[in-house]
């Protein structure tokens, strides 16, 4: 079965399961009163409230294959948990498919995502997160394809996947630049 991580990932998980014909379905259940762990200032309050965020339905997902579909892999901080939840709750096999090329370098532009060394792709080989993680196998969707899906990529900031920045380093304010 395909499912989601809520809430932001459903309509690619929809998506996901329709192209594959991998019945979709529903296993996280998302307290509503925590916010975007990935921007927590610190790895601690990240693991906590990842551990507050998510429950699983076991009878949803024991002993079944899943394919766990994410918007994108920030700090790592949300998959691996998730991934250990679905495995405690019986699943016979985690497969990770993340709605976006790897995150790997930070966003100048004003979304607080950490540094460099603070992304798990710019840490870690693209073949080796899924072992990281703790799934039977993950993959990203590729540029070209995040293209295909929302049109002339070069109309949109894609700076966190490519490095390629729209503005120059002496144009971002101190807030948002990290040293390189």
């Amino acid at each position: 079965m395909v499912i989601p991580v809520p809430d932001s990932s459903i309509s690619a998980a929809i998506g996901f399961a329709f192209e594959s014909g991998i019945p979709y379905g529903e296993a996280f259940v998302k307290n509503r009163y925590i916010g975007r762990t990935f921007i927590e200032p610190t790895d601690s309050l990240r693991k906590r409230g990842v551990s507050l965020k998510f429950n699983v339905l076991r009878k949803t997902v024991e002993g079944k294959r899943v394919v766990v579909v994410d918007d994108s892999i920030v700090r790592g901080n949300t998959i691996s948990p998730l991934v250990a939840l679905l495995r405690q709750a019986g699943a016979r096999e985690v497969h990770v498919r993340v709605a976006s090329p790897p995150v790997r370098y930070p966003c100048m532009m004003g979304v607080d995502m950490g540094r460099p060394e603070d992304l798990v792709a710019n840490r870690i080989p693209e073949s080796g997160i899924a072992a990281w993680s703790g799934a039977d196998s993950l993959a990203y969707l590729t540029m070209e394809s995040m293209g295909s899906a929302i049109g002339d990529i070069h109309k949109y900031c894609a700076a966190c996947f490519d490095g390629a920045y729209p503005v120059a380093a002496e144009e971002m304010s101190d807030k948002n630049r990290f040293e390189f």
